[in-house]
Parts: structure tokens; sequence; C-alpha cells
């Protein structure tokens, strides 16, 4: 599905062309795995950021999601479109919006639309289930202005799509992880960071950024109109049972427990804020409508070569 186009033009014109905005880890996941088979173009804010996407094979579009003006060249390039940027936390004249978003619809419906775009949201937006199973025909609710901005973009590009005709996903996302990735569970585990002890704990679920970015790359081909569909692996954990498991997959010390009553004292807003909010997905349409097999469908597999690494490193300074 990624041949080049036929036809009399150079080669480089030939090629299938994807937008990828916000070509952050997950964005660069994705343009390693389109190497040699499209063009892909990527949104900057930064140019600094122009050599090393020119260096990943990315042709790199310098625009900033915040000044609409300079969207204006986005129009009509190409077919395909990935949005992953998020939106804004400042400057916000209604805090539930999603300027970026509004802005983005506009400048790439002043020509021809893409035929697919993609958009990566949250599954904050459902807010808390209480531990329900839930999949993508629950109301959402969302309970934090990050999630309400979400669902504000869900809703832009959905409609938006059936102004334009284009075929628009959303992806609804949980936690990402990988062993490579920065910022993870491991730096946490490292902190000492305290969790919740279990009769107070949530459940949280996870997806593994490779596993991510190949569902954005099926989402790209195989996206029905305005559909939502959940990117989560199998994993059915709350997030202490969760953190424990990484911590003895690594070989790490487990995180402290503490009740719900003293958290507030102990831990960040942006942390506690998870800690509120209580579900798990299913991905049934994943599986089925992506035809996603995925690669690290529990915690398990998708840190298992860290922890195989850490094991070796703990035998060998033995």
């Amino acid at each position: 599905m990624f041949d080049a186009m036929t036809g009399t033009r150079p080669a480089r014109f030939r090629r299938q062309r994807v937008l990828v905005v916000g070509c952050g880890d997950v964005g660069l996941r994705v343009v390693r795995r389109l190497a040699n088979r499209v063009r892909v173009l990527a949104l900057t804010s930064s140019p600094q950021r122009v050599p090393a996407l020119r260096a990943a094979g990315v042709t790199p579009l310098v625009g900033d999601l915040d000044q609409p003006a300079t969207l204006r060249r986005l129009a009509g390039l190409a077919p395909r479109v990935l949005h992953l940027a998020p939106p804004p936390t400042k400057g916000l004249t209604d805090w539930r919006q999603d300027p970026r978003s509004r802005a983005l619809a506009a400048a790439l419906a002043r020509r021809a639309p893409p035929q697919a775009l993609v958009y990566a949201s949250t599954s904050g937006v459902y807010g808390d289930c209480g531990g329900a199973w839930v999949d993508e025909t629950r109301t959402p609710a969302p309970q934090t202005p990050r999630a309400w901005r979400r669902l504000d973009a869900e809703r832009t590009w959905r409609l938006w799509g059936r102004r334009t005709g284009a075929r628009v996903m959303v992806l609804r996302v949980p936690g990402i992880y990988a062993p490579d990735r920065p910022g993870g569970p491991a730096e946490r585990l490292a902190s000492g960071t305290p969790v919740l002890r279990h009769e107070d704990d949530v459940y949280t679920n996870h997806i593994h950024a490779e596993d991510l970015a190949r569902a954005c790359l099926r989402a790209l081909w195989l996206a029905r109109p305005q559909r939502v569909v959940h990117v989560c692996d199998d994993t059915q954990l709350r997030m202490g049972d969760y953190l424990d498991r990484v911590a003895d997959l690594l070989g790490l010390p487990r995180p402290p427990r503490i009740a719900r009553e003293g958290a507030e004292r102990q831990l960040p807003l942006a942390l506690l804020s998870f800690m509120h909010e209580s579900r798990r997905l299913r991905n049934g349409r994943l599986k089925r409508e992506l035809r996603l097999r995925l690669t690290y469908p529990t915690i398990d597999e998708g840190w298992a070569q860290a922890a195989a690494a850490s094991w070796s490193r703990t035998s060998h300074s033995a």
C-alpha cells in the first residue's frame, strides 16, 4: 500500500506524501517505518530542528500552529495527514478549546483536503469510569482542562471531516511507554514517587510507542470516516501493580504505597489527576478494523528487552 505512484515526473514527486504535524518521539517512530516508501513532510515550529528532521529523511516545513498565517502552505500538500501535536496550555481565550486544531483545519481546507487525517487524542476524554470496561461508544465526560481541549479537537476534526469529505480517524491513546522513551516509569521508580495503596488505586491503560506508531500508519490507510479507535494493549493492571511489575522486571525497588487521603500532600497535581480516573479500555476495533497484531500485547513483552539488559548489567557487576 506504500508503493510509489506511477507517472512521468521525477521519483521524488511521484512518491505519495504524508504530512506529520507534531514530529516528536512517536512521530519519528512513524517516520522510520515510512522510510523510502513515501515522502514525509513534517511541520515544526523550531528552525533548530530542521537539520535533525532532514537527517531522519523528512522534508521540514517551518510553521507554528499558534500562528495561523504560517500554515497556509500546508493546503493541498499531502493526501494523508497525521496530527500528533497537543493543544496549548497557555494563552487560551477559552480553556476548553484547542485553537491549534482549529487553525490547522482551516489551513488544510483552503485547497483540496487530504483523503485521510488521523488525530491522536487521549483516553482522558472519558474521565473517571470507576474501573469499568470502556469501548468507543461511551459518551465522553472529561474532568480536566487537558481532556476538555482534546475533546474539542476531536469534535473539530470529525466535523471538518463531514464537511470536507476527508476520512478522519481519532485514536484515543492512554499512557505511552517504551524503554527508550524519556520520562517513563523507570525514572519514576528511580525517584521513589509513591503510588496509591491497592484499595484506593485506579486502573490505567498503556501502549508501547512502537505499537502506537504502527497503529498511526494503519489508520492513515485504513481509516473509516469519522471513526474513533482505542489504541491500547491487553494489560489489565492498576497503576501501582503496573509499576510494581516494571520494578520487578528491571530489578528496581517497588514504589511505596500511600492512602489517597495523604496523596494530595505528597504528589504533584499533574500526577494526582491520573489517580482520580479509573477505566479499562477495550481494543477490539484496533484489532478488527486496523487489523493490528500488537508486537507488545502486555507490558511484560514491552519491557522484556530492557529487563534482560538490566539483569545482564547486574550479573556482570556481581
